[in-house]
């Protein structure tokens, strides 16, 4: 549990009008800047009071064609050609800004190369990554400099991290950032982190094998509301820099757990007990609070947990080489060039529990749910094997998952939300596994057991599948794909009607290529509990066209929007 001090006012971002056809992305851009600071002011609002914190038939998977959707609505042309021409006619359109938009970067960029290969025209105060955009925002100190950067990007390739990259202006005067508002090139010594993609557990110990090699920590605070936030305290500004510039957009795990980061509101952690969301290294006499029945875990580090390693997902590796600039280092020798993690334990234990790979799911409705559609809903957080509803005890389920982490992320993202009027309440089973005992039908007329192994909506059956899903919360935004290109909205919206669900307000659907075989786009409710209830439904839902030999698979997911 912690408590924060030294909380600032928070600050509104403005925004100008946007080329005609640059509007759709710059705002995105907005969006994406809007999201963060809800989301950062929420989790700080949560430390202030005391709280703790199928493949489908195109070939694509949720996170993978919602980034390549919306990218391809705003961007064509790979050729330097097409860069060069696309960059000439935006530099005409928008009016310079100090602010660059920044496209075109490789997966494993972080702040630091933006940072090495940029600082060349003129002096950077702030930057924001957008990781699974490939994209990213660089304020600099004077407009000249931005117009520097724009100008030589559209004369010839500025290479970022071995990859080319594409400039224009954004119509933001001003990257928003939650400290020091009337000072650009102010910063914090501490960090707010985002962990996007969340695949794993993300503890103190996690935090600060990451962090300290880089500059020394003194507190970590990890809440839990929009995701997973955390706030590391460092020694100094200038340590808390260093971190940003070195682990912005860097991933802890190969392909998921990506950092997001900037400065935070506060300007000090104050911690109350030393556990696994909250660690004061300045006071190791700190005690552990009892926490009963809740779930404990050591760090886990690593290219991955090694039960993956087990089912063929690869050797584990160190990951996150540090920047090659000594200036993004500690000083002292013993620190390695490359954060070396220790292999994962497969000990990891719950408290009252062993390790499970089954979830016990009650306050469910009992004319409303069944085996499919728990399905529908566990399958965004990991493989579902085996579902069975427990006859003894009205209203309750087991799930059978592939792992103990896949039960961590339904827990984490799933309990107490609420579906069809019930609040859920989602644990750890005392079962290592489901048997297909007992078995009764439910009253809807189905099974009350289902086994999905062998199931292609599964999606998380290869490694490579795995790392394309964005672990997200449940929101009102929901993204569509795997979507026959005939189907309109006046579909979607019958389609809710049809099977007695709520029907979206909002529509939005991404730009294809000619040659698309499918189409995806954002839906968004009124409420975060419609689209609960609606994904659960029609997840899967089989769309057949005529004269159509298969019929396509509807699939459903989170969005990382929060509205569109």
């Amino acid at each position: 549990m912690a408590t924060v001090e030294g909380t600032g006012p928070r600050e509104e971002g403005e925004y100008g009008r946007a080329a005609k056809r640059l509007k759709t992305e710059e705002r995105e851009v907005e969006a994406e800047e809007r999201d963060e600071r809800e989301e950062r002011e929420e989790g700080e609002e949560e430390l202030e009071e005391g709280e703790e914190g199928e493949d489908s038939d195109s070939g694509s998977l949720a996170g993978n064609v919602e980034s390549a959707g919306e990218n391809r609505a705003r961007w064509s042309g790979s050729q330097h050609e097409a860069g060069r021409k696309d960059n000439d006619e935006d530099s005409h359109r928008i009016s310079p800004s100090p602010v660059v938009h920044v496209r075109g970067l490789c997966e494993a960029v972080v702040e630091a190369d933006l940072i090495d290969a940029l600082e060349k025209f003129g002096s950077i105060c702030y930057v924001m990554m957008m990781p699974f955009k490939r994209q990213a925002l660089v304020e600099f100190s004077a407009v000249e400099s931005a117009d520097r950067c724009v100008s030589c990007g559209a004369k010839e390739p500025v290479y970022i991290a071995g990859q080319q990259a594409y400039f224009n202006y954004s119509t933001s005067k001003r990257i928003t950032r939650p400290t020091n508002a009337d000072n650009p090139n102010s910063g914090n010594k501490v960090l707010l982190l985002s962990i996007q993609n969340p695949l794993y557990p993300i503890t103190t110990d996690v935090l600060y094998t990451v962090c300290n090699p880089i500059g020394s920590v003194l507190r970590i605070v990890i809440f839990k509301r929009n995701g997973i936030q955390a706030m590391v305290e460092f020694e100094s500004v200038q340590c808390a820099q260093k971190a940003k510039a070195a682990l912005n957009g860097a991933d802890i795990y190969a392909g998921c757990c990506t950092l997001k980061i900037e400065y935070a509101r506060p300007t000090r952690l104050n911690v109350i007990t030393n556990d696994n969301e909250s660690w004061d290294y300045t006071k190791p006499y700190l005690v552990r609070r009892d926490r009963g029945k809740g779930r404990q875990r050591q760090a886990i580090l690593g290219e991955h947990p090694s039960s993956y390693s087990d089912n063929g997902y690869g050797p584990p590796c160190p990951l996150l080489p540090l920047p090659g600039s000594s200036r993004y280092k500690m000083s002292s020798v013993d620190v390695p060039d490359m954060v070396s993690y220790p292999l994962p334990q497969s000990s990891s234990s719950y408290s009252g529990h062993t390790p499970s790979s089954v979830a016990m799911v009650s306050g469910l409705h009992s004319s409303k749910m069944n085996c499919t559609r728990i399905f529908n809903l566990f399958c965004l957080y990991g493989n579902i094997e085996k579902v069975k509803f427990m006859k003894s005890v009205p209203g309750t389920a087991l799930v059978e998952m592939g792992d103990e982490y896949a039960v961590d992320r339904a827990i984490t993202h799933l309990n107490s939300i609420k579906v069809f009027g019930k609040r859920l309440n989602v644990c750890v089973s005392k079962q290592h596994a489901v048997i297909p005992s007992q078995v009764f039908e439910l009253e809807d007329g189905s099974s009350s057991y289902k086994d999905f192994a062998m199931t292609r909506n599964n999606r998380f059956s290869s490694a490579g599948q795995a790392s394309k899903n964005i672990i997200q919360p449940p929101s009102a935004v929901l993204h569509y794909y795997n979507v026959p290109p005939c189907i309109s909205q006046d579909h979607l919206l019958r389609l809710c009607t049809e099977h007695d669900v709520p029907g979206f307000v909002k529509f939005k659907m991404f730009d294809a290529k000619p040659s698309s075989k499918t189409i995806s786009g954002l839906l968004e409710f009124d409420s975060k509990t419609e689209a609960v209830e609606v994904l659960t439904v029609l997840n899967h839902y089989q769309i057949r066209i005529p004269n159509g030999s298969n019929p396509y698979t509807l699939k459903l997911c989170f969005s990382t929007s929060s509205h569109l």
